[in-house]
Order: C-alpha cells, then structure tokens, then sequence
C-alpha cells in the first residue's frame, strides 16, 4: 500500500512541476526532430515529383531550391533531410548522369539557396507553369 501511495505522490509532483524531466525534453525534441525530418523528406520527394511531371527544360534547379526551401522551412530536421537527400542524389547524379562538375555545382548552389531560406524563385525559368 505504501508503495502505490508513493507511486501517486511522485506521479503528481512531476505533473505539477512547472518544468518537465531533462530525459523527457530530451525525448520532445527528439520527436519533434524526427517529425520534421519525415516531413522534409515528403517535401523533396514533392518537388522531385513535380520536376518529373513538368518535364520542364533548365527547371532543374528551381524545383531543387523549392524542395530544400520547403524542407528547412519545417524546422532543424528538415533542413537535415534536405542536406542529406540532396547531398546523396547529387553523389550519385555526378556519378551516373555525366553532366559535369559544373552542374553538380550549380545544383548544389540552389540546394544551400532553398536551405539558408532564399526564395526559391530566383531559379524559376520563364514559362514554367504556374502550377509549380
């Protein structure tokens, strides 16, 4: 009996105090991290869909800038998924597709553009429906 009583007290001291655990902020965060993470991962998937679909010429890097832009927008484990997939697909772009060292550049350019926040506008060539 002694011991449920205990059980209760403790139980409502740490939901009465005003601050929460370290251990359980702790864990918050991690939440918070690996939602943000998923999200942004949803976000880059959605812009390489889009880039898919519009098959639109030198569209590339806008659709990149958005992707990351959308991703960091969500908050520190966004822009990690951003920074991850973009780096990973751009590895293996630069490996494959023979484009150059120039392209990678520029791709990755666009991706640090959408990450820092900037618009990702800037890279959106005339003509591309508006659609994106």
């Amino acid at each position: 009996m002694r011991l449920w009583v205990c059980i209760a007290l403790f139980s409502i001291v740490l939901c009465a105090s005003a601050d929460r655990p370290r251990v359980v902020q702790a864990m918050v965060r991690a939440g918070h991290f690996v939602r943000d993470a998923a999200g942004g991962a949803r976000d880059m998937l959605r812009a390489y869909q889009d880039m898919r679909e519009a098959n639109y010429k030198g569209a590339d890097k806008y659709f990149h800038a958005r992707g990351n832009y959308d991703a960091a927008r969500r908050g520190p484990g966004g822009a990690w998924a951003a920074r991850v997939i973009s780096d990973a697909r751009e590895k293996w772009q630069s490996r494959v597709s023979g484009r150059g060292h120039e392209d990678t550049r520029a791709d990755q350019e666009a991706n640090a553009w959408g990450r820092r926040g900037g618009d990702p506008n800037r890279y959106r060539p005339a003509g591309l429906p508006r659609k994106y």
